[in-house]
């Protein structure tokens, strides 16, 4: 007779497993020892009372797969390695099969690791790869395995859970990045490092084994990194494939908006004066089913091309609101929220007043609204329709930030006929600030011009800590950037300021010395 084999041994042995854990198994032990006191008397209870702990030795643990059995394990992180990784995905793709639990496999992978070993050596790499470890192990549940897949790659087998869909899977992929990112501080200096994540949930695995769980988290992996730096991506069975351009079509857009799948991810903005959050800018990202987190690039030109910016600024504008409602809730200092207003919303007669019923909706002062306005709109705009809006709502209350300032050749004239409250200096000219002098009297001349027009002034897309120092240091007012955060969703802004504000009791503020 053929033996069975290993994997329908395992399921059998998973169905005993469950049939004899938790609260069913405390019921099942009574009913055993009366049953064989009863039809043997003590001899048979005696035999009873040996047996079932037997029977639980080769059911093994009473609950879902757990920690990965001892193994090789890496000596720069401590983690299992890539075997692991594969048997706790199988327990978990059985667990799924046998008893209809979720399951997921994430792969994490730092952007551009060489460039830390050229930069900081070798030894400081291994530190950063130490840190991500403990980062994302303290980011996981307990019943969740952390390994080490490669040289700046990690896997991470999800514990078998009742419930578990895409947007699930994607605030978890965003919570997994927002710890890794922190900055690592290494001796003097400190390291800023990103990373891109792939992942598949195990009802969309092409097979129900752990190493095809695994090749699936794989290439959404590899279409992650295709949009590095720090991007997450969500496997579908097409990613072999390469996706035109025109895959997005206009009706995915409208089903998207209808479904709540496009919404604002929000970046902080610090004063350098007292490194306090003082806003957050609103920046539209579409959660998509199978494509993971997707740009602004890759949708709003659709979008505008049909004249549907209208209907996006709503839906932005309603969570921004919303967010900046909840913040003030739940005791939170922050001062104010930026929305990005395109052309054909500035151009609406009726904005005015649909700003302010929102603002009446959340109970919230106009002044806590910063309306974003690129400078390439001012510069190239002669419609009155956008001067009335834009000065109607600074009129109304609301703050007006000039976006992208340095680009659209904007004149005094044209800045001063717009009621602009702040300068919102360009990445371009705050990039390698700290390290190029030209980069630094760009930015001084800005600056000298805002402080000559009485306008405020924020550095935009600041990545490096150097970078923020030499803003402060020059006498920029703001700073907003990856070296801060990277935009995150609504649901991790709460924690992040938390975090935040209690680290800056600690911090020497980033535009001063240490005394």
């Amino acid at each position: 007779m053929a033996r069975p084999s290993t994997r329908r041994l395992s399921g059998m042995r998973l169905i005993l497993r469950q049939t004899l854990s938790g609260p069913q198994a405390l019921a099942f032990l009574p009913a055993v020892a009366l049953a064989a006191f009863w039809l043997g008397g003590e001899g048979w209870l005696l035999l009873a009372a040996l047996f079932v702990p037997a029977v639980y030795a080769v059911a093994g643990s009473f609950s879902d797969p757990g920690p990965v059995a001892d193994g090789p394990r890496d000596s720069t992180t401590g983690l299992p390695l890539r075997e692991a990784l594969v048997s706790a995905l199988d327990d978990r793709m059985d667990m799924a099969r046998v008893r209809g639990r979720a399951t997921a496999c994430f792969l994490v992978t730092l952007d551009d690791f060489d460039q830390i070993a050229e930069r900081y050596g070798f030894s400081a790499a291994e530190d950063v790869l130490a840190r991500t470890a403990e980062r994302l192990c303290s980011a996981v549940r307990g019943g969740d395995i952390v390994c080490r897949t490669g040289t700046e790659s990690f896997g991470i087998a999800l514990g078998s859970t009742a419930h578990l869909d895409l947007e699930i899977a994607i605030q978890i992929a965003a919570r997994l990045q927002s710890a890794v990112e922190e900055p690592v501080a290494l001796g003097a200096s400190v390291a800023y490092v990103s990373c891109s994540i792939g992942f598949c949930l195990g009802a969309r695995a092409p097979d129900t084994t752990g190493q095809a769980l695994l090749a699936a988290a794989e290439q959404a992996l590899a279409e992650a990194q295709r949009n590095a730096p720090s991007a997450i991506r969500a496997y579908s069975p097409d990613m072999s494939r390469p996706v035109p351009a025109r895959a997005i079509g206009l009706d995915d857009l409208a089903a998207a908006l209808e479904a709540g799948q496009i919404v604002p991810f929000f970046q902080p903005q610090v004063s350098t004066d007292t490194g306090r959050v003082t806003g957050f800018e609103a920046l539209a990202r579409w959660c998509h089913p199978e494509r993971g987190v997707v740009l602004p690039g890759q949708f709003m030109p659709l979008l505008e091309s049909h004249g549907q910016m209208g209907r996006l600024g709503e839906v932005i504008l309603t969570h921004a609101l919303r967010a900046l409602h909840g913040w003030d809730a739940a005791g939170l200092d922050v001062g104010s929220v930026g929305v990005n207003f395109s052309p054909a919303e500035l151009r609406d007669p009726k904005l005015i007043d649909k700003v302010r019923w929102q603002l009446d909706r959340f109970d919230l002062a106009p002044e806590r609204l910063t309306v974003e306005v690129l400078e390439t709109v001012i510069a190239a705009s002669p419609d009155d329709g956008v001067v009335r809006n834009v000065n109607g709502l600074a009129a109304l209350g609301c703050r007006v930030d000039l976006d992208d300032f340095g680009t659209g050749h904007a004149s005094i004239s044209a800045t001063r006929r717009f009621a602009v409250s702040r300068l919102k200096i360009d990445r371009s000219f705050v990039m390698k600030v700290d390290r190029d002098p030209e980069q630094q009297k760009m930015v001084s001349a800005i600056l000298t011009l805002a402080e000559q027009l009485g306008l405020e002034t924020l550095g935009e897309g600041a990545e490096t800590r150097g970078e923020h120092a030499m803003l402060a240091q020059l006498g920029c007012g703001h700073v907003q950037g990856f070296c801060i955060a990277r935009p995150m969703p609504v649901e991790q802004t709460v924690d992040w300021i938390r975090m935040y504000e209690a680290g800056l009791s600690t911090a020497t503020p980033i535009g001063r010395r240490a005394s």
